[in-house]
Parts: C-alpha cells; sequence; structure tokens
C-alpha cells in the first residue's frame, strides 16, 4: 500500500486543527464580537463519546442568554470538521462530541513521522537566559546545585528544542569579602595553591568564618551579669580577633579589587579548582554547563558603581543612614543596594545583571532557577528594575523576569537530606550512590540469558548503569512540582516499575529489542513504504497520545514545569504497554499490519528519546 497519500495538515495536532474550525464556526454563527472565542477543547475523558468534547456552549449561552443544547447545535452546523472528524454530536447540557476519523489520525501520524516529531517552533526568537548552578567558590557542591541545575538544564534544553537561543548563565560566587576571607586564610596557612584540593578550599572557607565570628551580644550580657574575668576575656578575645581577620580580608578585597598580580593568580586558582570539581559533577549529571557559560560576580563588579549612580541620579533609591535603599509602596522592607560603609551586595550584582541580560543579550525572558528561600529577594530586584525600566531589550521588548522557586529534597526522616553526622549531602557522594545503584541494578538483571544485556562487557554494563542511576535522581526531581519539596528515596527511584525515570528508559529500550529482533533499522524504507493504519483501540490510545506531544512541549516552554513533560511520558509509555500487550506486532498476520504497528512503535520509540533528552536523561538502547 502506498503511504500516506492523504494531503498534509498544517500542523499534525489535532486539537490545534480543531481549535481553528471551531473557532472560525463560533465567528460564523455567532457574529463579529465572537470572532475569537475559546472553544474549549479537551480529550474525552470516556472514549464512547468520542476522542475530543468541546465545552464552550454552556458559558456563551449565559452570555446570549440562550438554551446551551440549541447553541452547540448552531456551532456545528456553521462549522467544517469533514477533512480530519466525523460529524460532531452534542450531548448533555450542551457538550459537543468529537471523533476523528480513522485515515485522519493516521494522516496526522504521518505529518508528524517528521525529523521536529510536531514540535512547533517558537515564533518569539529572542534569547532566553536562564540562570542556573551558581555555585559558591570554595565550597562543595550539595543537593541544592543539583536541583536548581537540573531544573535549568532541562528548562534550557525545552526551549532549546523549540529553536529558542539559551544563555545558560552559571553566576559564581567569585567575588566579594567571603572569597577574600578564603583567600586570605589559604595565604596565611601557607597552602600550596598550585596543588589546591576542593577538601582545602572547603576547611579553608570553614576556618575562615569561625575566626570572623564574633559575638558582641554576648560580651555586652556578660558585662551586664558581671561574669568572672576568664568569660570576659574570653569574649573579649574572641570579638578581637574576629575583627582582626574581617580587616584582613578587607585588605586583601581591596588589594585585590586593585589588580595585585600576585592576588590575581591565587583568586584564579580558587576559581579554577572548584571549577574543576563541578565539571566532573556536570559530565557525570549530562548537563550542558562549560566555561563559556561562567559569568560570576566578579563579571559585574565595574558595572556596580553605575547601577549606584542610576538609581540615586533618578530619585529611585535614597539614603538611610548612610545606606542607599529602593523602598517599595506595598511593602515595609526596602531594597538595600549599597551599604553604609559604600560596600555592594547581592542585590547590586542582580540589578547589574538583569540589565546586561535583557539590554546587551537581547533576552525577553530572565528566568533564575533558585530555590524557594529567596522569593522576597527576587521580587524587590524584579520590581526595582521594572522601576528604572531595565527589563527593555535594545529593540523595545519587555522582557519577563521569572523567578522560579524550588523546595528542598528531604531525608527519610523528612527534614532536608542530611548526612547521619548532621552535615549537607554533598552533590559528589549523591552521584557516586546513584551510579552506584543503577550499576548494579543493571548487573543484576543482565545475569538473567534472555536480558539484552546478558554477556555485555562490565564497562557496557557500567555505562547503562550510570544512565540508569543519574536518570532516575533527574526524573525524581522533575517530575514534581517544583515548588513542594520532595523524599529523596533511592529504592523507589531506581525501580524499573511504576513513574520512574528507569521505567520511561526500559520502555525505550524495549522497542530497540523490538526492533533488534526484527532486524530492522528506524530508517529502514520499508517502515516509510507501509502507512499507519490505526484500528485497535490500544493503537487510537497510543496514536492520539503521540499527536500530542508537540503540544505538551509547547506547554513546557509556556507553564516552566517540567514535570508537564514527564506525566505525558509515563502515560505514553503506559500506552505503548497497552498496546504492546494487546496489539501483535512481529507476529501480526499481515505484513501491512506487522509495519504499520512498527511505525507506531518506532515513533513512540523516537517520541520518548526526544522528551527523555529534554529532560537531560540517556535513553540506551539496551537495559
Amino acid at each position: 500500500m502506498a503511504a500516506d497519500t492523504l494531503a498534509t495538515p498544517a500542523t499534525p495536532d489535532p486539537v490545534a486543527l480543531l481549535d481553528a474550525a471551531l473557532r472560525t464556526a463560533i465567528h460564523r454563527a455567532l457574529g463579529d464580537d465572537f470572532a475569537d472565542v475559546d472553544p474549549v477543547i479537551r480529550p474525552s475523558q470516556n472514549p464512547e463519546f468520542g476522542d475530543f468534547q468541546a465545552n464552550c456552549a454552556m458559558a456563551l449561552a449565559k452570555r446570549l442568554g440562550d438554551q446551551p443544547r440549541a447553541l452547540a447545535e448552531r456551532i456545528i452546523i456553521a462549522a467544517d470538521l469533514s477533512a480530519i472528524a466525523e460529524a460532531p454530536e452534542v450531548a448533555g447540557p450542551g457538550f459537543i462530541n468529537i471523533s476523528l476519523r480513522p485515515e485522519a489520525i493516521d494522516g496526522l501520524l504521518a505529518a508528524m513521522d517528521e525529523p521536529g516529531l510536531g514540535v512547533p517552533p517558537d515564533p518569539d526568537q529572542h534569547p532566553v537566559v536562564i540562570d542556573l548552578c551558581a555555585v559558591n567558590v570554595a565550597k562543595q557542591m550539595h543537593v541544592g546545585h543539583l536541583r536548581s541545575t537540573i531544573i535549568g538544564d532541562a528548562l534550557a534544553r525545552v526551549m532549546e528544542r523549540r529553536g529558542r537561543t539559551v544563555h545558560r548563565e552559571n553566576h559564581l560566587g567569585d567575588w566579594g569579602l567571603p572569597i577574600a576571607m578564603v583567600l586570605h586564610e589559604l595565604r596565611a596557612a601557607g597552602v600550596d595553591l598550585q596543588a589546591l584540593r576542593l577538601e582545602d578550599l572547603d576547611a579553608a572557607y570553614r576556618d575562615a568564618q569561625l575566626s570572623a565570628r564574633s559575638d558582641e551580644p554576648g560580651l555586652a550580657a556578660a558585662r551586664r551579669l558581671h561574669a568572672g574575668p576568664h568569660r570576659l576575656a574570653e569574649l573579649q578575645e574572641q570579638n578581637d580577633g574576629a575583627r582582626d581577620a574581617v580587616d584582613a580580608a578587607k585588605a586583601t578585597l581591596v588589594k585585590l579589587q586593585q589588580g595585585d598580580p600576585e592576588l590575581d593568580r591565587d583568586w584564579h586558582r580558587l576559581i579554577d579548582c572548584t571549577l574543576r570539581s563541578l565539571y566532573e559533577a556536570l559530565e557525570i549529571l549530562n548537563v550542558k554547563l562549560g566555561p563559556e557559560h561562567n559569568r560570576g560576580e566578579s563579571f559585574y563588579r565595574d558595572r556596580l558603581a553605575g547601577v549606584i549612580d542610576a538609581y540615586a541620579e533618578r530619585g529611585i533609591a535614597e539614603e538611610d543612614d548612610g545606606a542607599l535603599v529602593v523602598r517599595f509602596e506595598d511593602r515595609e522592607r526596602p531594597l538595600l543596594i549599597r551599604k553604609s560603609d559604600g560596600g555592594f551586595l547581592y542585590a547590586t550584582t542582580d540589578l547589574a545583571a538583569v540589565h546586561f541580560r535583557a539590554a546587551e543579550l537581547g533576552a525577553d525572558r530572565i528566568i533564575y532557577v533558585v530555590d524557594a528561600r529567596q522569593r522576597d529577594h527576587f521580587r524587590d530586584v524584579f520590581d526595582a528594575v521594572r522601576r528604572i525600566g531595565w527589563d527593555a531589550t535594545a529593540d523595545g521588548a519587555t522582557a519577563e523576569l521569572i523567578h522560579i522557586p524550588f523546595g528542598a529534597v528531604l531525608g527519610p526522616d523528612r527534614k532536608p537530606l542530611k548526612t547521619r553526622s548532621g552535615e549537607n549531602v554533598t552533590l559528589r557522594s549523591l552521584l557516586v550512590e546513584a551510579c552506584e545503584r543503577g550499576t548494579a541494578e543493571v548487573r543484576r538483571r543482565a545475569t538473567d540469558p534472555a536480558a539484552p544485556t546478558h554477556g555485555r562487557s562490565d564497562d557496557e554494563l557500567a555505562a547503562i548503569g550510570r544512565a540508569v542511576g543519574i536518570g532516575a535522581i533527574k526524573y525524581a526531581d522533575l517530575s514534581t512540582d517544583l515548588v513542594r519539596d520532595y523524599l529523596f528515596d533511592m529504592d523507589r527511584m531506581i525501580s524499573f516499575e511504576g513513574n520512574t525515570g528507569p521505567y520511561l528508559q526500559y520502555a525505550h529500550a524495549r522497542i530497540c529489542s523490538m526492533f533488534s529482533r526484527a532486524e530492522l533499522a528506524s530508517d529502514d524504507e520499508r517502515l516509510r513504504a507501509h502507512s499507519f493504519a490505526v484500528h485497535a483501540p490500544e493503537e487510537k490510545q497510543l496514536a492520539l497520545l503521540l499527536l500530542r506531544y508537540g503540544a505538551v512541549v509547547r506547554d513546557v516552554t509556556r507553564t516552566l514545569e517540567p514535570h508537564r513533560l514527564c506525566t505525558y511520558l509515563y502515560e505514553l509509555a503506559d500506552a505503548f504497554s497497552a498496546f504492546y500487550q494487546k496489539c501483535p506486532v512481529l507476529k501480526a498476520p499481515e505484513e501491512q499490519v506487522r509495519f504499520a504497528r512498527l511505525r507506531l512503535a518506532d515513533l513512540t520509540r523516537r517520541v520518548i528519546a526526544d522528551g527523555l533528552d529534554q529532560l537531560g536523561i540517556e535513553a540506551p538502547p539496551r537495559m
């Protein structure tokens, strides 16, 4: 049979086609005042009542003072759905039930069965900026960095999938007094900075924080309570030492700001040491973030005085006890942008960064993937940016400023994940555990002589295990509503059953195995020589889910909620499982049926692989 002889539709998305046709029908039936009414099309909850349902008649009836059923009849009389659907029917209080024609479904699948898989390009071609990862120099990465990095990378991938240019911005904490404190601590301790390790940096950071910790309230209380001379001397010594440590760090920072060549060299060694550890983790995580994406606090240091001048000259900021603040009418807290001693703050850097990202990079969406505790900070920064008009691109577009807050990763005790000793869990330890658990599960399954991985080398099993372990962690993170805390349960995450990353990876591998048994490649000309032919209910359910793919990807770029893609992929894998159980593929009695089902399976495989890739999850061909 010749393949795909129907005319190619404008889009493979049936909802988009039905939406356009019914909007035209409503306009035709009701006049110009109703030219852009939403038909409110939803997938039918019960296949007995059709594939889709338009629910607009009830709301329109209230507006017109008409009967919903009568109004629905007027709409379907004016509608021309013959190219895609059977004659629609009115049901209940005024629902319009729509069933797609089988040959239309086949044609839509054929239109989708292209490299783009029906994903529409984004009409907005301004760049997007996503601020993610944001590690601090001289500190170990922890689970908070895991969430920021995974979420930000997934959103970047989805937007790139639709053709947007995405600037991933790793806003390194590489400047200011905390870094100067670490630098001074290392140099004072005589640490060989050419052989610097992250453990040295971590220890120096803790020691520097400890040495700068004063207790002025404690000293005042001790004096008031007439504490003994030993206690008073102890507290005085602590405070004097802290003052000396801060003064030494400030002196180091001043010399660094002035370009002292030796300090600048050592400062870069701190950064290089931190980034080596970061890139090792990113490689394991399969995250697209490299040196070209690093634009830390130091990048903006020469712009901060200009930020202060701009806000002061335009009267947006005012002095308060020597400090400079921006006030807001709807909240008591001001935004502090310069300290009383003339020092700058995180907010000052953030204002400079937004201005740069909109005006110079031209981004009309500037997205910050930062934990929920920073919600108030970003609200203040964004409002301050809008006050001065720095949310405008060079071509006059208004940039959308978005903070994506995320919740904490919880341990078995439902408290923020910690080690047994009570310390923060490092990212490295988490990734090592995930890879080990994934590899152990893959090796266990490979002992089955019937498994596709049986007899594979240890290196190949380890590579698959790493993909499974990392995929499990990523999917567990991305499949939840981002703002919610989630329970870190490796046993559940690594399972090949249920709503998990390995379950989706296994669905992909199972289809690959089917093609291997058929000795057929997905680009084999014999596939394209046969049309799609959807008949069985399980085939139709799978087909309708496949046709939703482009809309789901578009929806994720709009809502910035990757769990929508996760939910879709899980439903698709479940639908494929039902299809696989009920519809023989390789043992189909007729060649046309066999190849039509193989083609449907191949399209499913490609969508699962493409969707997982947007989540940053590998799809191994064997598991």
